[in-house]
Order: C-alpha cells, then structure tokens, then sequence
C-alpha cells in the first residue's frame, strides 16, 4: 500500500499570527473612514447633550474636525516622549505606550478623553503609559509614577485603565519597528561584499527615523520590517539597496515602491505639531468637550444617574434569579452523577 502524499505548507512569519496583523492594520482610506465616524458620533452625542441642557446652546460651537483630533492626538505622543525621558524608560515603553495611545484613539475621541493637567497630558496617556511599563515588565509604583507629575493623583490614571485595556481588546503585545531595525543592522554585519561595515552613527540615525515614524500612522499601515528597513534607506541608501538585493532579489521593484511611500511618510508627517496650530485647536476643545465627562457638569451628574440606575435595575434583576433558583432547588444547579454507560471495569478478572 503506497503512502499518502506529503504536502506542505508555506510557513508564515510569526507576525502573521500576532493580534496586530490581524486587528491593528489598515489602509490609510480605512484610517481616515474609522476617525471620521468615531467624529460624527461625537458631534452628535455632544450637540444633544448640549441642546438637552439648552435649547440652542450647540448652535455657535466649533466642534473639532477629525484631522484636528488627530493633531491633538500628535501632541500627545510628544509628551509621552518626554515622560519616558524623565522616567528614563527603555525603548520599548515608550513605543509600546505610543501604540496603545494610537490604538485607543482608534476607539475613542479627543472630544471625550482631552487634556486635563497644566502639562498638557491627557489622563489617557499617562495611562497607556502606565499599562506600557507593566506590559513591557519594566514595572514602577503608582505613587512614584504620580508623584512626578503635577497636578494627577493615582485616581487619574486608575479611572481610565479598564477602558484603555477595553479599548485594546486586552491585545497588549506590540511588535516594533526598532527591535526590527536592530535584526536589519546585525544581518547588515555580515553583508557580503561588504567593504567595511558602516559606522554606528548609521544606526542611531535609522533609530531616529523610526522615532519619526511614531509621530505618524505607518505601525498602523505597515509592518515593522517595512517600516524599519525604509527608516535605514533613509539613514544608509547604499547599503539598504545592498541588503534588500541579498533578500528578495525579486521583489525589488515592489519594495522599493513601498519604501518609498513610508519614506514620504515619515519625512512628511513625522515632525512635532505646529504648538501654536495645536494651542488652538485646545481652546476649542475646551468649549466642545462632552459635558458627561466633566466632573461637577449637570450632564455628569445625570448621566452617574442614569447609569446608577441602570446599574441598580441589573442588581435588582439578578437578586430576582437568585430567588427563583432557590425557591425551585439548588441555587448551583443538580447534583452531578457520573455516567454508567460505556463505563470498563478494571478490576474484572473474567477472560
């Protein structure tokens, strides 16, 4: 009897099966149609609560823009950067903590979750910053994280935890552009034909493009390699084109396509925002931010309300099961039997 035909399938990168291929990759239509919705909704939630509270009062308010919510969103990854800074956080925090951020703005808006403090750090930052340091084991206090920040308590950033891991669907693993930037440099080392190997300043500047990159939407575009390897083409032109030659010869053509489009994407966006574009666009937010996240607002206090009540009506529904359970048998159902049928008795001697 012959065997059965072997057949293989082609192995995929470990990547591929990660959350962040399959949930965290979109085009850049797909980006621009998710902020533009999560926008209307917003403006609408708003504009009613602001009309429930005063026929008229929406009519004269400037509601942020999407591309606005995004330049807010911008200036808070360089604040996040200048906390890791002062906290002296590894690499990985902090690009771990900027894609949490990303992501989160991906489920929410800036209208609902804004700035809050004198240094301009939304509550919601400082948390995924936070969540990054635990994720990344590169732990530290609460009280220690706190206290080195003006004006925020360990409440701030306790609030906005569960949301934040909701918003993420409790997807925490990152796969980044510079642990992929480091493979590329140390495969770089033994490029054939090689006439020397490239100093370290060529390293620490395709680090400093991928920096770049994080002020832009290419992790949410792209992958890590890709965008890494085009960070180094801008660093080391020469040697990149050596190294892609050695490792997809073939598809040479379609690479540097595709390089080329997030080179014009981090040399185009992937600057600080203009501080007085963004002053603005803060002193709008002031004026449009949704009144049920103020705390003292009359919104607030009827949207607590409301929710109390709905929170009370399940307690109510739940404690009414209960009784039934236990007024019909055991609240923790029957008692379980084992099954007889199919049952072999070890213990039997007959042959």
């Amino acid at each position: 009897m012959s065997s059965p035909p072997i057949t293989t399938s082609e192995k995929k990168p470990l990547y591929e099966a990660s959350t962040q291929f399959k949930n965290w990759r979109f085009s850049a239509e797909q980006l621009t149609h998710i902020r533009n919705s999560l926008n209307q909704a917003a403006v609408a939630v708003i504009r009613n609560t602001f009309e429930a509270d005063e026929p008229g009062s929406s009519t004269n308010v400037s509601f942020l823009t999407p591309d606005e919510e995004h330049l807010l969103v911008k200036l808070y990854i360089t604040k996040v950067t200048q906390l890791c800074g002062f906290f002296r956080f590894p690499e990985e925090v902090e690009a771990t903590s900027v894609s949490y951020l990303k992501r989160f703005y991906l489920k929410n808006t800036v209208m609902d979750w804004h700035p809050k403090n004198v240094m301009q750090v939304c509550f919601s930052s400082l948390t995924t910053l936070f969540l990054a340091t635990k994720t990344t084991n590169n732990p530290i206090s609460l009280e220690t994280y706190t206290t080195h920040i003006p004006k925020t308590e360990p409440s701030d950033v306790l609030d906005l935890e569960f949301l934040v891991a909701q918003s993420l669907g409790f997807e925490f693993a990152v796969w980044h552009a510079h642990r992929a930037l480091w493979g590329i440099w140390l495969d770089i080392q033994d490029l054939p034909d090689s006439p020397a190997k490239p100093p370290s300043e060529v390293y620490e500047a395709a680090l400093n493009y991928v920096r770049a990159s994080r002020l832009t939407d290419a992790e949410l575009i792209y992958t890590p390699s890709q965008i890494a390897l085009a960070a180094f083409s801008l660093a080391a032109p020469v040697i990149s084109i050596a190294w892609s030659k050695t490792k997809a010869p073939s598809e040479s053509f379609a690479l540097d396509s595709l390089l080329e489009d997030i080179r014009s994407l981090i040399t185009s966006h992937g600057q600080n925002p203009n501080v007085d574009a963004v002053r603005d666009v803060d002193r709008r937010l002031k004026l449009c931010k949704n009144p049920e996240k103020v705390v003292g607002s009359k919104a607030y206090h009827m949207k607590k309300a409301e929710d109390e009540k709905k929170a009370e009506e399940r307690r109510s529904k739940k404690a009414i099961e209960i009784q039934n359970a236990v007024g019909n048998g055991d609240p923790f159902g029957n008692e379980l039997t084992k099954p007889r049928v199919g049952l072999v008795d070890y213990d039997d001697d007959d042959d």
